[in-house]
């Protein structure tokens, strides 16, 4: 099985690692095919494409759009896209429009549960206010040390329910799929074992997802475990969707999985490079 890693990001979204230290990363971990796909932001993949090609390492284009499904919030990865297509950019630009106010609200609730200056911390970790993200107020925490990894800053402070959780309204999922076919590109569900929805909800994602021409589903991936393996391998069957194999990588130590990392695909699934 060829050793893909399509789902990786850098410090253009809320990864640690530039992305020609990524590409250098995956290279050394055996990667075959590697793809980076940074959240609603592709202004780094020239860099990636740069540092994977001095590295004769095989390159795809992409990008994890976030959209609000049935009031959660999901991850459509695009490969293989054109990152200059306009549509594509101005859907994105649009859709990291609202981080910062959000970052605001995210802050403010973090100081009212007695953690001030959050804002201006978590910026430290990203830079630019247009791509902050709950990840880098995690970092933040993390370093007054009030908790000790992303997992407890998550279930602590800003999980669903929790003092710095504030929702968001992003891009619909015809959106997603519209902005990423009409850039050449394929549209893949991420890590739908995160998402909490009951089997009938699951399957009306699925089929919706389907009739917009998306094609794909994570199916081995950091964010899944050995048994969501199998599963995500029955349902790409079930609604003939091509299956993905990404480590959902952000930086060393922050990572369930590193790059290049993962087992090979479940037997009988068509992977979504198969015609490349």
């Amino acid at each position: 099985m060829l050793n893909a890693d399509l789902h990786s990001h850098s410090n253009f979204s809320d990864g640690t690692l530039t992305p020609a230290d990524l590409a250098a990363r995956a290279k050394a971990h055996g990667v075959d095919v590697w793809a980076m796909t940074d959240h609603d932001e592709v202004s780094g993949i020239a860099e990636a494409r740069v540092a994977a090609t001095a590295l004769d390492l095989p390159f795809v284009s992409g990008v994890e759009i976030s959209i609000t499904w049935a009031a959660q919030t999901v991850h459509i990865v695009g490969l293989q896209i054109d990152e200059k297509n306009a549509a594509l950019v101005q859907g994105l630009a649009a859709t990291r429009g609202g981080r910062e106010q959000r970052a605001r609200e995210i802050s403010a609730q973090l100081a009212a549960a007695g953690i001030p200056d959050a804002f201006e911390g978590a910026l430290k970790f990203v830079g630019n206010p247009d791509l902050i993200s709950r990840t880098h107020f995690a970092r933040y925490i993390i370093e007054l040390g009030l908790s000790k990894d992303l997992h407890d800053v998550f279930a602590d402070y800003l999980g669903e329910g929790k003092p710095g959780f504030v929702p968001h309204r992003w891009a619909t999922l015809q959106n997603a799929v519209e902005w990423i076919r009409g850039a050449g590109g394929i549209a893949v569900i991420a890590h739908p074992g995160r998402y909490k929805f009951s089997d009938l909800a699951f399957d009306a994602l699925f089929q919706e997802f389907k009739d917009l021409g998306g094609a794909g589903i994570e199916v081995t991936t950091g964010s899944h475990t050995a048994d969501q393996y199998d599963y995500y391998a029955k349902v790409a069957k079930n609604y003939s969707f091509l299956a993905s194999r990404g480590s959902d990588f952000h930086g060393p130590g922050e990572s369930r999985i590193d790059l290049g990392k993962l087992p090979p695909l479940p037997h009988g699934v068509t992977p979504v490079w198969h015609d490349w």
